[in-house]
């Protein structure tokens, strides 16, 4: 029952977004086009509900020379292919702002496992364990405000699957404002200050334990 709620909150708080944030989307995509050469927008294939391909969007924060279809984080050196604009954008999330679009036509929901990309098969199979294939992804989760892209695969996955066991518009809630307390303490962006796993580990030990 929940789900259809979650459903229609999605649709609604993505519109309203779409229409309060549509001057701010403008002014990027201006600062972005007078930063670089390239796309405004950044597609890439990611893992949707029950495994299925969707394109997931972003605001462009690297050149058009960056490898694809790799984590930034696995990059030897990402700060060499990201550019001016794209390192304040990814530094307030402004970059997955586009995602709403994702939202709004049901690729993707408000909160929910952050969606993997096609070849972290590794992070696939693991959520498979815990059914957190067979949820809409989300803009921002529960392993999100635990750790971000630091995460080792296996806690991610805990983390989705505890998700998965407590959904409900409190658990929503719950990740809905630590993402913003998050984004403000520019937590977890390993652009910027990284959050060691041994820090990650000790501070979600707590929620996961069994």
């Amino acid at each position: 029952m929940y789900l259809k709620i979650k459903r229609f909150i999605d649709i609604i708080l993505s519109l309203v977004g779409l229409l309060v944030l549509s001057p701010i989307l403008l002014l990027i995509i201006i600062a972005i086009k007078l930063d670089s050469r390239g796309p405004v927008l950044f597609k890439q294939k990611r893992v949707g509900i029950y495994k299925t391909h969707f394109n997931i969007l972003k605001f462009r924060t690297m050149r058009i020379d960056t490898p694809k279809d790799t984590p930034t984080h696995l990059l030897e050196n990402p700060d060499q292919y990201i550019t001016n604009m794209g390192k304040f954008l990814r530094k307030t999330s402004l970059d997955e702002l586009p995602q709403i679009w994702n939202i709004f036509v049901g690729q993707m929901s408000v909160i929910g496992p952050r969606p993997a990309l096609w070849n972290q098969y590794d992070l696939i199979e693991e959520r498979d364990k815990y059914g957190a294939n067979d949820l809409l992804p989300g803009l921002t989760g529960w392993a999100q405000i635990n750790g971000r892209d630091e995460l080792p695969i296996e806690l991610k996955a805990r983390l989705d699957g505890e998700y998965v066991e407590k959904i409900s518009l409190c658990m929503d809630g719950k990740c809905f404002f630590g993402t913003i307390l998050s984004v403000v303490k520019s937590d977890g962006v390993v652009e910027g200050r990284i959050v060691t796993k041994k820090e990650v580990v000790s501070n979600s030990r707590g929620r996961i334990s069994k």
